[in-house]
């Protein structure tokens, strides 16, 4: 008969690894680590002028990608980042960051090749600063009077005008040349259009967008590289006051995130489980940040992603723990709560190893191979499953048997234990009661 081999366990079946008997040493590490990471944003405020490495999504600014051709063969030439920044800071652009950007692009042949471009990112938005465009909507209402204009805003590098009466591409081009701005073609890309009828308003939507900071860019280091064409390959903007919003707005997607969570375990465990998984949540989340500030690793909307994808697979580790923790209670009735989520966590330990560890080498590969937004996530990512991991074991349990000990006084064991105790006891008494047919004849022929 053919035998099956046992699967292999990381952790052996029956180990008894003590984790609650050194509670508090785990919860001085947290702390340190904690304060740490807090320390660490304080630190990057004094000395670099920002608690974290905000990119433009949270801080507003202008991000542009530039690739670079040679003008008669159309190859794709290297350019050193030490060039873009010298040429920039000497046509007077101030507050500028440069950085290599890995593009691909298909060849004539249909294979894909590497491509060495150049990001750049400004604190600058749009094409003009606050004073000139309250000056251009002043003469663009001026100039158009005569439209019946409804409303005129300016956002970025665009001018969004409603009015009864259209306003053509034409006249727009033309009034923006004379304040020495050039216009986007309304068909091209950039642009994006035209001019609408809205009959919700009664009127005409009209966007005028002109060419700003990218155009400015590209000019000044075509003038210095020679022979070489600058491609504009992709240019991004965000305003400071939608920055802040989106921060906030990240921040208090954890804080909901984490409410929610509570809410559940509350409703499927207990009262006492909930406030467990939320402080380890909090502890992932600190921890993470930390990292990202030790590194002056660059914080975006993906990175607020990544967190709550953290916060995600942490509150499902614990789930887990906290289902085998439930289960053993039930099971291990003669047992002490400490005892019971010793055992508990000594049972789930391959678990939450191996899944942890299939996760940590995917996006450890996607860390090491990865560029831009996608090694940003991968990072924080691996340091969250690293972080997930010893929360789920050393924070969330911990909680557990300390508020189950401080506020309930261990008593829904205890009756357990009594409970069972007196099972016995009585279990004994019957048994006592019913003697054999032996004893009792032996009792009777001694009277």
């Amino acid at each position: 008969m053919a035998t099956h081999k046992p699967f292999r366990e990381l952790v052996k079946p029956g180990s008894n690894f003590e984790f609650v008997g050194r509670t508090r040493v785990w919860a001085a590490v947290s702390v340190l680590l904690i304060l740490g990471s807090i320390g660490m944003l304080f630190v990057n405020n004094a000395v670099r002028g920002s608690y974290l490495n905000w990119t433009i999504d949270f801080k507003g600014g202008t991000e542009i990608i530039f690739g670079f051709r040679d003008a008669e063969t159309k190859a794709p030439v290297d350019v050193e980042a030490a060039t873009i920044r010298q040429t920039l800071d000497q046509a007077g652009f101030e507050g500028i960051e440069i950085s290599d950007y890995t593009l691909e692009e298909e060849t004539p042949d249909g294979e894909l090749r590497t491509v060495n471009g150049m990001l750049v990112r400004t604190s600058v938005f749009g094409a003009l600063d606050e004073g000139e465009e309250g000056g251009l909507m002043d003469a663009f209402r001026e100039r158009f009077s005569d439209r019946e204009l409804m409303s005129v805003q300016w956002s970025g590098d665009r001018l969004i005008a409603r009015s009864r009466a259209v306003i053509t591409e034409a006249e727009g081009r033309e009034f923006l040349a004379g304040l020495g701005k050039d216009m986007k073609a309304w068909e091209d890309e950039q642009a994006v259009r035209y001019a609408t009828l809205d009959e919700a308003i009664g009127g005409y939507e009209m966007e005028f967008a002109v060419w700003g900071l990218e155009r400015q860019f590209e000019t000044e280091l075509e003038k210095v590289l020679e022979g070489v064409d600058v491609d504009l390959i992709q240019s991004y903007a965000v305003g400071a006051r939608a920055g802040a919003e989106l921060r906030e707005d990240g921040i208090k997607s954890l804080f909901y995130a984490m409410a929610l969570i509570m809410l559940y375990l509350a409703f499927r465990f207990d009262i006492r489980y909930a406030p467990g998984a939320v402080i380890a949540l909090l502890h992932d989340a600190i921890l993470v940040v930390g990292v990202f500030a030790a590194t002056w690793t660059e914080v975006s909307l993906t990175g607020v992603a990544a967190l709550l994808t953290v916060i995600g697979y942490s509150v499902n580790d614990t789930v887990v723990i906290f289902d085998r923790i439930r289960e053993n209670v039930d099971r291990l009735k003669d047992k002490k709560l400490a005892r019971v989520i010793n055992i508990s966590l000594n049972e789930t330990m391959s678990r939450t190893l191996l899944t942890s560890l299939t996760l940590f080498v995917v996006t450890l590969m996607m860390n090491i191979f990865g560029t831009g937004e996608v090694r940003n996530f991968a990072f924080a990512m691996n340091v969250g499953v690293i972080v997930g991991v010893y929360s789920s074991i050393f924070i969330a349990s911990p909680v557990l048997l300390y508020l189950d000990t401080k506020y309930y006084g261990g008593r829904a064991v205890a009756r357990r234990g009594q409970r069972s105790s007196g099972q016995k006891k009585s279990s004994d008494k019957k048994s006592s009661d019913k003697q054999s047919p032996d004893k009792k004849s032996s009792d009777k022929s001694s009277k």
